[in-house]
């Protein structure tokens, strides 16, 4: 448990611009709000993406790409609240059998144990209480995804053992290791369902289908587990005073998010009634188990809190 003067603090680990506002950005605005120091580090600088904003499409955007996302990193990062911003500094690895994986700066290509020493350093730093990364995910799988899985638990493990990277900084152990669950099945559904009852063609049907599809070959048997949907939700946190932040947040990623996404279709008021939570698993806790009698966790920081006395 943390000591009753000391700050809460939180640090994302995140693969490209963009991630941080579409996994989690409503969480990190309720608890900078809160008071709690909220760090992000975003490993690449996402120049291997594509441009998905047809009016954001242009020759100057094209030939400045990485310069162009960064800016729309710094915009997100003030419209989220978050306190501290750090670049890893990796070229963005792009999908396998492409051109750009095989460039020898990507993040997929660097050494595994030199980019988790970098994240290390910065946990050191922020001493951050809870690290929030991403799942090992096999379905979409892009390999700077992959990795942030990787170095965000490997870095959990060595930033408290004074044998790992005793050069960068006094070792700090961090007590909680999440995954952000950003479209969990509860939120794909209840998204359809809205679009189909309003007569419109679902965005999300291929996600339905593919789910349903997989739910069969459990029921006959088959390999019905899915890592990319089927993640344990443990922890819900309840961001419907935030959702605006978030989808703020996206809209500043002008490059990779048009206006008329299916993201903005929802109304406001509908999402903060169908699903006002974002998810997390919580992965690795050194403050006994988060979840009890089969209810969610409502808080990162579960087990840490130091009540005041009276």
């Amino acid at each position: 448990m943390a000591p009753a003067d000391a700050q809460l603090r939180v640090l994302s680990v995140h693969a490209h611009p963009d991630d941080e506002a579409s996994k989690g950005a409503a969480t990190m605005a309720r608890y900078g709000a809160e008071g709690v120091r909220t760090v992000l580090v975003t490993c690449t600088g996402g120049e291997a993406g594509d441009i998905l904003n047809p009016a954001a499409d242009t020759d100057d955007v094209r030939a400045d790409l990485a310069a162009v996302r960064l800016r729309e990193l710094d915009d997100a990062v003030r419209i989220i609240g978050y306190d501290a911003l750090y670049l890893l500094g990796y070229r963005d690895s792009g999908m396998p059998d492409t051109e750009a994986n095989a460039h020898p700066d990507n993040f997929a290509n660097a050494d595994l144990d030199d980019a988790t020493g970098r994240l290390v350093e910065i946990v050191r730093r922020e001493r951050p209480q809870v690290i929030v990364g991403y799942a090992r995910d096999r379905v979409y799988a892009h390999p700077d995804h992959v990795r942030v899985h990787e170095i965000s638990v490997l870095a959990f493990e060595r930033a408290g053992d004074p044998e790992w990277y005793p050069e960068l900084g006094e070792p700090w152990q961090p007590l909680k290791l999440y995954y952000s669950n950003g479209f969990t099945r509860q939120r794909i559904r209840a998204l359809h369902d809205w679009f189909v009852a309003q007569g419109d063609e679902s965005p999300l049907a291929k996600w339905v289908e593919h789910m349903d599809e997989r739910d069969a070959a459990a029921e006959e048997g088959g390999d019905g587990h899915d890592d990319a949907l089927e993640q344990v939700t443990t922890t819900r946190i309840d961001v419907r005073d935030q959702i605006q932040v978030g989808r703020a947040a996206l809209l500043a990623h002008r490059t990779q998010i048009p206006p008329d996404s299916f993201f903005f279709r929802v109304p406001l008021e509908v999402e903060q009634e169908l699903h006002p939570w974002e998810e997390y698993v919580l992965a690795r806790s050194l403050v006994g188990p988060g979840v009890h009698d089969g209810e969610y966790e409502t808080d990162l920081f579960a087990g840490l809190r130091v009540v005041a006395s009276p």
